[in-house]
């Protein structure tokens, strides 16, 4: 990755920054954006910066607003003066029972998971075909074995799968498409979704008997970005077996 860009979507903290530091410690230079989470941001990206200057920037945007997604790849090629990787890590996760689903649950969840993807793809696509480039999503190994009670969250993720494999086949052959579909990784903030008891439920399923870290999901995004360079149209699992056990 060295001299290369990469775009992270929802890089600030969590799963994202465990991104970021990964491909900058590859050697690429990252745009980071963030929605909300502006401290967070900024203290990462000062902290890379410190390592190797001007190497990380900052750009803040709602990707549930359509039209601003070209402007966080506009501001990339500003910024850095190229665009090799666009990893789509952002994204909302709540339940929605059937009974409770509405069109702001929709909106949220279809937006920052599928649409935001399939629009910054798009604008992202012809700097990405000079460079020779790579798109990864992070998608859910629920897509296969839905999770009750978030029935537009799994929506979702299916679609997100649908349009890894489609955009592989559309942007082939200059550039990659790929996704990686993480188990129980790091848990949700608070335990309104996973309570500790519905927690160790969800362990006992996993055959490595541990829930996954960041980095995990991390590295393999590091190898489908760096290291595979005939692999395309995949979605690879980072479940630590739990897809074999459902």
């Amino acid at each position: 990755m060295q001299g290369k860009v990469a775009l992270v979507t929802g890089g600030a903290k969590r799963v994202g920054a465990a991104i970021v530091r990964r491909l900058h410690g590859a050697g690429a230079n990252v745009m980071l954006h963030y929605r909300s989470s502006a401290t967070e941001a900024r203290a990462l990206a000062s902290e890379l910066n410190l390592r190797r200057p001007n190497s990380v920037a900052l750009a803040q945007a709602d990707l549930l607003n359509t039209a601003g997604l070209p402007v966080l790849v506009q501001q990339t090629l500003q910024h850095f003066g190229r665009l090799d990787a666009l990893v789509n890590n952002a994204s909302s996760f709540f339940p929605t029972p059937l009974a409770e689903v509405d069109e702001a649950a929709w909106i949220d969840l279809i937006g920052s998971n599928l649409k935001a993807p399939l629009f910054l793809a798009q604008a992202a696509a012809p700097e990405l075909r000079r460079s020779q480039g790579a798109i990864v999503s992070i998608a859910d190994i629920h897509v296969e074995r839905p999770m009750k009670n978030h029935v537009v969250y799994n929506i979702a993720k299916a679609g997100l799968v649908a349009l890894t494999r489609s955009l592989a086949r559309d942007l082939a052959p200059d550039v990659r498409v790929n996704a990686v579909a993480p188990g129980a990784n790091i848990w949700p903030d608070g335990d309104s979704v996973f309570d500790e008891v519905a927690r160790q439920r969800i362990i006992s399923t996993i055959p490595l008997k541990r829930v996954g870290e960041p980095d995990d999901l991390a590295r393999t995004i590091l190898f489908l970005l760096q290291d595979a360079s005939y692999i395309t149209g995949q979605v690879i699992n980072v479940d630590g077996g739990r897809s074999v056990y459902l």
